[in-house]
């Protein structure tokens, strides 16, 4: 990632989680098991628990936590949003941190700065001081969700191949499974996030 990338000029151009989960449309999304995507997406949000009240406290004593921001970078067409960005949504309430939506098709450009493995993969929640100077990114899936998709590029190269929708599409069901398996992905999630938090410096 750039080290020198700002975005001061998108502070404010986002929504807020809450218009964000509102204005959802209902879609269902079988292949990740989800048949009411707004209805999933605020289940998620509401029933989130912290898993250790060290683990709230880290959250929640973030020094300067008044000078940070979050952009989220999503949609809400995209299963790993309804999973993932509830989480987020959480802890940046824990941390206080300042947070808005940026709807992804509305700022490509600055979605595509965080490509992963050169596609558009989402939420992408970028992390940024009032100056804008970007201190990281988190998305767009947990460490070992995303490891099942890199695989399946790996190993179908060829999107031409008869045999491919058929194989992401059992991929996308493997990563729909992985996600409905109790809370595993969250706890990894906020592990994630903890150690991307203290790569920063700030503790």
């Amino acid at each position: 990632m750039n080290k020198t990338l700002n975005l001061k000029h998108k502070i404010g151009q986002g929504i807020s989680p809450h218009t964000f989960m509102e204005s959802m449309e209902v879609r269902t999304m079988e292949l990740s098991g989800i048949p009411n995507t707004k209805e999933k997406m605020i289940a998620n949000y509401e029933h989130f628990s912290w898993a250790s009240a060290e683990e709230k406290a880290f959250f929640g004593s973030i020094p300067e936590h008044e000078d940070l921001h979050c952009l989220i970078l999503c949609t809400d067409w995209c299963p790993d949003v309804i999973w993932n960005v509830p989480v987020l949504f959480r802890v940046m309430e824990q941390a206080q941190m300042t947070t808005e939506v940026l709807i992804m098709e509305d700022h490509l450009e600055t979605m595509d700065q965080f490509l992963t493995d050169g596609g558009r993969a989402q939420p992408i929640a970028v992390f940024l001081k009032r100056s804008g100077e970007v201190l990281g990114r988190w998305g767009a899936r947990p460490a070992y969700i995303q490891a099942v998709m890199d695989h399946f590029k790996a190993t179908h190269p060829d999107k031409q191949d008869p045999k491919y929708q058929e194989s992401l599409n059992r991929t996308y069901r493997d990563i729909g499974k992985l996600y409905r398996d109790g809370n595993e992905y969250q706890r990894v999630m906020l592990q994630e996030l903890r150690e991307l938090i203290l790569g920063w410096g700030l503790h």
